[in-house]
């Protein structure tokens, strides 16, 4: 069966998503551009798993893809989580959850395990 595609297309638009992500990383100096040129670095090498699996008609590459959207939301959220932590004040966030915990049972449990986190950081 031929690809509605043809792979060197595939190909060259990885190529081209790929070398922004990396001039993107190499130039800019705000973390939240970094992440984002390492994210379409990722979707490039998902495009060309994504390309090559339908070439060569396996599901390996795309199972593959799986893996790396996995890696790529989780260092999502290790971004986030880095960006709160440099630019929140702690302060803040113990106001943030003294307010939630008076909105519910649940609530309080998370906010008091939050706090309980929060007195071992600096």
């Amino acid at each position: 069966m031929e690809a509605a595609i043809p792979i060197h297309w595939s190909i060259g638009l990885s190529a081209v998503i790929f070398t922004i992500g990396v001039v993107g990383v190499l130039i800019r100096r705000n973390m939240i551009q970094v992440f984002m040129a390492l994210e379409l670095m990722l979707n490039a090498v998902n495009i060309n798993l994504v390309a090559f699996s339908q070439h060569l008609e396996s599901m390996t590459g795309q199972v593959f893809v799986l893996f790396v959207i996995t890696v790529a939301a989780a260092e999502a959220a290790m971004a986030l989580a880095i960006i709160r932590r440099r630019f929140m004040p702690p302060d803040r966030v113990r106001d943030v959850l003294s307010a939630l915990s008076h909105k519910s049972s649940c609530l309080r449990y998370f906010s008091a395990l939050c706090r309980a986190t929060l007195r071992g950081m600096p």
